[in-house]
């Protein structure tokens, strides 16, 4: 079974969305959580989109597509990897061979690893929702960190409409290490 250029366009964008998820400038106090507005990830549309697994099964009757072992997705600087990816359609949203996919949440699992130039975010498991535009990131230690400044928590959520985010530190302390170098001076 072939997948359309187009079907893997939408899902590769709804990842690469998913990207936003790893950029938070937050505060430099430490405490339980931490909130912040994000600068937005810029996606374009017209720089190629590859998805790379060891497997691809397409689950049209489930509304589902799913990716297994040594999941990459690139495009552009950005690239998401994980050991396993599920994209969930809505039902009667058209299906991923037909190219036409509405495309409800992504679930990542097993390593997740966002990067975007030298930004990165590391995590156990994700979950995109294009429907509430929201993304999660959760694991025992969820990793942001952009050159020497690092943020660590449990759980990472971003409201993607107002990029919005708070990094929870789910029972222990939010933990943020930041290079005085790091600063832009005009």
């Amino acid at each position: 079974m072939s997948v359309k250029p187009a079907a893997l366009f939408r899902i590769s964008a709804a990842l690469a969305v998913a990207g936003l998820g790893a950029w938070l400038i937050a505060s430099a106090a430490l405490a339980q959580a931490t909130s912040s507005r994000m600068q937005g990830l810029q996606l374009s549309n017209d720089q190629p989109i590859q998805i790379e697994s060891d497997k691809l099964e397409i689950k049209d009757p489930e509304s589902k597509a799913i990716f297994t072992g040594n999941v990459k997705v690139v495009q552009g600087t950005t690239t998401l990897q994980a050991g396993n990816m599920t994209v969930f359609y809505k039902a009667g949203g058209g299906s991923v061979t037909s190219g036409n996919a509405d495309i409800d949440r992504i679930e990542v699992s097993n390593k997740v690893f966002l990067s975007s130039g030298a930004q990165q975010a590391t995590g156990e498991s994700g979950i995109v929702n294009l429907t509430n535009q929201t993304i999660v990131l959760k694991g025992k230690k969820v990793v942001l960190s952009e050159g020497k400044n690092v943020f660590v928590g449990c759980q990472l959520n971003v409201q993607m409409d107002t990029g919005e985010a708070q990094l929870d530190a789910c029972g222990g302390r939010v933990q943020i290490q930041l290079d005085p170098q790091s600063r832009k001076t005009n």
